[in-house]
């Protein structure tokens, strides 16, 4: 997180001049309908700003990080490894658990908890030595199986991860130290994840965008643990038994049990921490229509906390400034209707003939260009290279419309039903969904038909009512750009709901090593692109190699790692490279290629968001390309750092710069 203060002030300057002009010079109250759209549009602003603003002034507090990881305590502290399952693929189970029972520590015992009762997975645990438990009634959904499987074992710390999660060697070992401090209750690390979600793969964003999370992760929660109201994420965390029992185990009453039983931990009076170090990386889903599922599940969840003895407003023993943060991280799902609001307000004047803001020329270029421009060029670097400004924008546009009914029928009192969210891939040419897609073409259609209202010489004839004041030049300026900023972003919104069809839930990495490749006739030199568990890419250097290597009966590579030689297959060709699936590996081979791929230490590279003047022009055109599936050379691939052994760290140039290839940041 980089801190800023002159940044911090020079916005907040701003904004109290910005919201002086809002609140004296800019409602509309000419008439009952011009006043209540203003008084809609203004509380809206308030809405997002209040979040906005106190996330900067919470960067102002003094720093408390994470102290340094020490040594394993002595006696070693047992730790169970409880792995909640419900249905996800037997093969993905499989890895999460090789990766748990391959972290390096002394003492820990690997639990695989079991909703779905299937006797495959039992079998499975007892041929890698795992613990499997089952329950028979599967009440309250992933807390109440995590607190069945608390009744099984006793371990003084529990580290929890979803089943489409693996851990790297290290996990424990760096994060148990921290439990030294006995007034520790839990230390949270950031979700990775091994695979780029529907937002960044179905726009072909890898290199230019980064995950919605990335800001949470790393702007938000270390402001969280200057407070000590670090949030339970859900996934990636080790608890205190101790702490787990005196709330009572695992909150039910919420499906974001982790959040609330975080709270619950901290008003209990433990220290919590969050370590700032990729130590792990899951999945995430395939498709929008997932994605928008376990959004709206996250919203509905977070609000339903404020229904349960976890409200951070009412709990005892937080400090003020604890309720404060907890309770803006809920609070923050209703910035989804107040976008919706300022989404829609273009369409006043282009529909209506109403303007809910009244600009001047004057305040238009001394007070809201000066302000708005101030939050797109230093959101950056506020959120240390974490996000850019408006391109994350993208994931709350896709979906907006579903998390806002979920939002708002949960403060009703009607929320969600849990729903899990799905971790393989159902099928290759599913269209968008149509809950997604009907209502982004709906208000789509709606920003074009404002669009042709605000023509010039169509204006007059919807701004020229009885009663209304004349529109300004500077506001009709103003909400056109608005009106045609929100169709490009609502154009690209819809192109992101054709999923890019899959072959399979496989992830790719890129990863950038010189490697050789052996056959009967000799050896050939190339550079990693791209591999995977099922098989890899080359670039070659001499063009002439790819036709050798496909016309050879055996083939060998070598160099990914020292003592790593795995058989390879060519597939396909294309020029100066070849593509291939792995030949029948054994158990130590295979076991050698997991750990490269999933579990070794330093793996997951810290990324930078790119400069969006720089990207956006590429974004736009993604609007008017057709969807191509995954093949050969032409993958979504998530960057990985090579192994530290002998071998250099990655370059931008020493990826392969095409559409799919991510850009690892220094």
């Amino acid at each position: 997180m980089t801190r800023l203060p002159w940044a911090v002030l020079l916005l907040t300057l701003l904004g109290a001049r910005y919201l002086g002009w809002r609140f004296t010079a800019s409602l509309n109250l000419a008439t009952p309908l011009t006043t209540s759209l203003s008084l809609l549009t203004l509380a809206a602003e308030l809405v997002l700003l209040a979040g906005f603003f106190l996330q900067l002034w919470f960067t102002l507090l003094p720093e408390r990080p994470a102290p340094a990881t020490g040594p394993i305590p002595t006696p070693v502290p047992s730790v169970d490894v409880l792995v909640p399952s419900c249905g996800e693929p037997a093969d993905l189970v499989e890895r999460c658990l090789r990766g748990c029972l391959a972290m390096d520590y002394p003492s820990h015992t690997v639990w695989l908890l079991d909703d779905s009762d299937r006797p495959e997975l039992a079998e499975l645990c007892d041929r890698l030595g795992c613990r499997y438990v089952a329950r028979q009634e599967h009440a309250h959904a992933k807390a109440g199986n995590l607190n069945h499987g608390l009744r099984h074992c006793k371990g003084e710390l529990v580290a929890v991860f979803d089943a489409d999660v693996v851990p790297l060697r290290p996990f424990l070992r760096r994060t148990v130290g921290l439990f030294a401090d006995p007034t520790v209750g839990f230390v949270q690390t950031p979700q990775s994840y091994m695979n780029a979600d529907p937002v960044m793969r179905n726009l072909s964003l890898e290199r230019w965008l980064l995950p919605d999370e990335e800001s949470f992760y790393r702007w938000i929660q270390p402001t969280r643990q200057n407070l000590n109201a670090v949030v339970c994420a859900g996934t990636s965390f080790v608890m205190r038994r101790q702490a787990l029992e005196r709330v009572g185990g695992f909150e039910t009453d919420t499906p974001s049990e982790d959040l609330a039983t975080g709270i619950r931990i901290t008003a209990a009076g433990y220290r919590n921490h969050y370590l700032s170090e990729k130590l792990s990386a899951g999945l995430a889903p395939f498709t929008a229509a997932a994605m928008a599922r376990q959004r709206c599940r996250w919203g509905s969840g977070s609000l339903q906390t404020l229904r349960t003895g976890a409200d951070p407003l009412r709990i005892p023993g937080l400090s003020p400034l604890q309720r404060l943060a907890y309770s803006e991280g809920i609070l923050h799902w209703f910035t989804f209707p107040a976008q919706l609001v300022l989404l829609c307000t273009p369409l006043s004047l282009g529909l209506l003939g109403i303007a809910p803001i009244l600009f001047s020329g004057d305040a238009l270029l001394t007070i809201a260009i000066p302000f708005v421009l101030s939050q797109l060029l230093l959101t950056r670097w506020l959120s240390g290279h974490a996000r850019a400004a408006i391109l994350p924008e993208l994931y709350r546009w896709i979906f907006l419309v579903p998390v806002c009914a979920a939002v708002v029928a949960t403060a009703l009192g009607r929320p969600r039903r849990f729903r899990v969210t799905p971790k393989a891939v159902v099928g290759r040419d599913s269209g968008p969904d149509a809950g997604l897609l009907l209502p982004l073409l709906a208000l789509l259609a709606l920003q074009l038909v404002a669009l042709w209202n605000m023509a010039p010489g169509r204006l007059p004839l919807l701004a020229g009512q009885e009663g209304l004041p004349p529109v300004s030049a500077a506001t009709v300026g103003v909400v056109l750009g608005w009106s045609l900023l929100n169709a490009l972003l609502l154009m690209l919104a819809i192109r992101s709901c054709w999923d890019r069809p899959h072959r399979d839930g496989v992830p790719w990495f890129a990863v950038s090593v010189r490697v050789q490749l052996q056959h009967s006739g000799g050896m050939v030199h190339g550079r990693l692109r791209a591999v995977s568990a099922t098989g890899a890419e080359l670039g070659l250097e001499c063009p002439e190699d790819a036709s050798v290597l496909q016309a050879a009966d055996s083939l060998t590579l070598v160099g990914l790692v020292p003592g790593l030689a795995l058989p390879f297959l060519a597939m396909a060709r294309e020029d100066r490279a070849i593509g291939g699936v792995w030949g029948p590996l054994s158990p130590p081979q295979r076991d050698q290629l997991e750990t490269l791929l999933y579990r070794r230490e330093g793996l997951w590279p810290t990324l930078r968001a790119p400069f969006e003047l720089r990207t956006l022009p590429l974004v736009l055109l993604r609007t008017l390309q057709r969807v191509e599936p995954e093949s050969w050379f032409r993958r979504s691939l998530i960057p990985q750092l090579p192994p530290l052994v002998g071998l250099p760290l990655p370059r931008r140039a020493d990826l392969p710069a095409r559409a799919g290839a991510p850009d690892p940041a220094r």
